[in-house]
Formats: C-alpha cells, sequence, structure tokens
C-alpha cells in the first residue's frame, strides 16, 4: 500500500513539474511556424497594472477619442484638422492659397474656351484670321505662369526646410520601425524600451478570449493594441528605418510622412500642440498586408507622459539635455536585435575573450531578406 502510494505521489510530481516547465517555455500566445506569422513580438518590458486609473489596458493613458479630430470622418472633404505649427501653416496655405488660385485658373481657362469656342465659330467668322504671332499676348501667357509659380514657391519652400528643420536640444527621440506587417517602437533617450503595434481585429475576427477592437481603441483598420505616448508641447525627433521593405510612416494631423527605408535613418521633427487621440497608418505599399498596419499616438501632458515613461521601466533625462544616444540601423552592430543575439550567447556559452571574428557582409536588416509574414500564400 505505502509502496503504491509512494508511486503515485512520484507520478504526480513529475506531471506538475512537466506543467511548470511548459507554461515557463510557452511565448505569449501560440508561436506560429517560420515564415507565417505577421505578428509582432511581444513587449519585453510588461505595461503597468491596468488598474491604475492613469493608465488603459495596453499601458497608455486612457485618452478617449475626440470627435472629428486626429481621424478620418465619413464624408468630410478637406485636410484633417492641424496640431503641429507646420501642419496647421499648411492647412492655411492650401485653403486659403491653393484652392482659391486653382479655382480661379479653372474658371478663366473654363470662361476662354467658352468665349474662343462662340466668338471664333465658322458662322460668326467665316474668313479665318492669318495673324501667327501676338507678341502681347504670348508674353503675358509666358510671364502670368511664371509670377504664378514663383509666388506659390515662396511659402511652399518655407514648409519643406520648416518640416526637416532638427530637433532642439531636449526634444523627445521617438524611433519607428516599419516590419511586415506591425510597427515597433523605440525611445533611445528614456532608457531604450520597445513598444510593438499590432492592428486590433473585429470581434467576428479573434478566438474566444482574445482582444478585439472597440470603439473606444479606435476606427476600423486605425486601432492598434499599443499606443505610443508622446508628449504635448515638447519638439519631437522622429526617426524611421525598416527591417524588411520601405514602408512609410504617416499621421495626417501632424502633417508627417516619413518613409522607413532599410539600411536608413530618416529624420524630421514636430511639436504636438494639443493633446489627444491620433491616428495614422502606412503610407507606402509594403506587401500583403499593406493596409493593416495602423498608427496611434496619444499625445499627453508631460506629467502625464514621465508616468507612462516609468510604468515602461524608462527613464525620464535631465530638461534640456541634448540627445547623445547612438542610434544604430536595423540589424547594425550596436542594434537591439544584435544586443538581445549577444546577450542569449553569453548566457548559453558565457562570454567569448580575444577572439577574431568574421565581419558581417551587411548591416542592413533587409540584405537577407528572411521570409517574414504570410506574403504569397
Amino acid at each position: 500500500m505505502r509502496k503504491g502510494f509512494k508511486g503515485f505521489a512520484l507520478a504526480a510530481g513529475f506531471a506538475l513539474a512537466g506543467l511548470s516547465a511548459a507554461s515557463q517555455a510557452a511565448p505569449q500566445g501560440a508561436a506560429a511556424p517560420a515564415g507565417v506569422s505577421n505578428i509582432a513580438p511581444t513587449n519585453a518590458t510588461a505595461p503597468a497594472a491596468p488598474a491604475s486609473p492613469l493608465l488603459a489596458q495596453d499601458g497608455a493613458p486612457a485618452t478617449t477619442i475626440q470627435p472629428g479630430i486626429g481621424h478620418p470622418v465619413d464624408g468630410r472633404i478637406g485636410i484633417q484638422p492641424q496640431v503641429t505649427t507646420n501642419g496647421q501653416f499648411a492647412h492655411w496655405f492650401h485653403d486659403s492659397i491653393l484652392v482659391p488660385l486653382i479655382v480661379a485658373i479653372c474658371v478663366f481657362v473654363l470662361l476662354l474656351l467658352l468665349w474662343v469656342v462662340f466668338r471664333f465659330r465658322k458662322s460668326a467668322n467665316p474668313v479665318p484670321s492669318k495673324t501667327s504671332h501676338n507678341t502681347a499676348i504670348e508674353i503675358v501667357w509666358t510671364l502670368a505662369p511664371v509670377i504664378i509659380l514663383v509666388l506659390i514657391a515662396v511659402p511652399s519652400i518655407g514648409l519643406l526646410q520648416a518640416q526637416f528643420k532638427p530637433a532642439p536640444a531636449g526634444a523627445v527621440t521617438l524611433k519607428a520601425i516599419g516590419n511586415q506587417w506591425y510597427w515597433s517602437y523605440q525611445y533611445p533617450d528614456n532608457g531604450g524600451f520597445e513598444v510593438t503595434a499590432n492592428m486590433l481585429k473585429e470581434k467576428d475576427q479573434v478566438a474566444k478570449g482574445e482582444r478585439f477592437r472597440t470603439d473606444a481603441d479606435g476606427p476600423r483598420l486605425l486601432a492598434a493594441d499599443n499606443r505610443i505616448v508622446l508628449p504635448v508641447g515638447v519638439p519631437i525627433r522622429l526617426i524611421t528605418t525598416s527591417q524588411d521593405v520601405i514602408h512609410s510612416w504617416a499621421v495626417p494631423a501632424f502633417w508627417i510622412k516619413l518613409d522607413a527605408v532599410p539600411g536608413r535613418l530618416n529624420e524630421t521633427s514636430f511639436t504636438i500642440k494639443q493633446p489627444g487621440l491620433y491616428f495614422g497608418q502606412c503610407s507606402e505599399l509594403c506587401g500583403a498586408r499593406h493596409a493593416f498596419m495602423p498608427i496611434a499616438v496619444e499625445a499627453v501632458p508631460q506629467a502625464q507622459f514621465a508616468a507612462w515613461v516609468r510604468a515602461k521601466g524608462g527613464t525620464m533625462p535631465r530638461p534640456g539635455t541634448p540627445s547623445d544616444k547612438v542610434i544604430p540601423q536595423p540589424g547594425a552592430e550596436g542594434s537591439a536585435a544584435k544586443q538581445a543575439e549577444g546577450n542569449a550567447a553569453d548566457a548559453a556559452t558565457g562570454p567569448v575573450e580575444n577572439v577574431t571574428t568574421t565581419a558581417p557582409t551587411s548591416s542592413q536588416g533587409a540584405t537577407g531578406n528572411p521570409a517574414t509574414g504570410n506574403a504569397g500564400q
């Protein structure tokens, strides 16, 4: 009897040990086969407890959608309301200069065509004129378009220059990395933590118990499971790059559209003037699931941004301190991926000293063009 009981206890112990090992080895969510999954890896840093009144389910401040601001509206024609200085100037330039000028030119050309058709019709002008040149008219129709283009070019060049003005000291650096097909973000000046953002699917597209999109998350195809958070009134240094193909980080309310190119770091800067929730998406054809790469940005006061950074395990730099962080390209030595590989190797075998290693063939992460996502399936 005692022997049977001891055997039963031993078997139960082995079973519990197996369950514990399986639960520790299993990642969050089932891992799909290589070359099939298009879901971003989970964040390394867990968000703050959702019970906090300051934070929402994904760890971001609980910001609600403002009607008509930061997202497209069905039936509305025109540019979204702008919340950056460049965007507000561009909006004014479009509505007050370009549209009236285009309308005036179109009306003038239409009236001119109607007058020519009526005045020089065959019945009213049986003997056509043999005039081949009119110096005054030729001067006018040559100079007038040139003058119009010069007048348009002056504010246009100023706007283009302002869009690529370097960020000042104390700016918050946001590095946006395009992947097939999701976005990942890094905050180099705040500890280098990383956030990944996937599109939230509809209720009928997910398995039971999985998170799905609600109206509080954002519009269909624009809501993300993780929102990025940026402070209001602080210059933002946006740096974009890509792991695979060309993407484009675009948020219409910020007047921002910056390509994310493999092996390159593109940079621009902007300052958000108004708190709120703003949506965008990839604006460069990047593959089969190009339409499912949304961008969700929460603009919050600086105190809330600092709280969110601390909740993510990051740190706040000294105010006004210039950014001194080296921001490598994806796949390059010193990048987060390479550091993770080195840490894993050290953990498994210990650090290797005084060993000459072969130089990599390329520092660009897209050179090998690994099969990711479900393209071609």
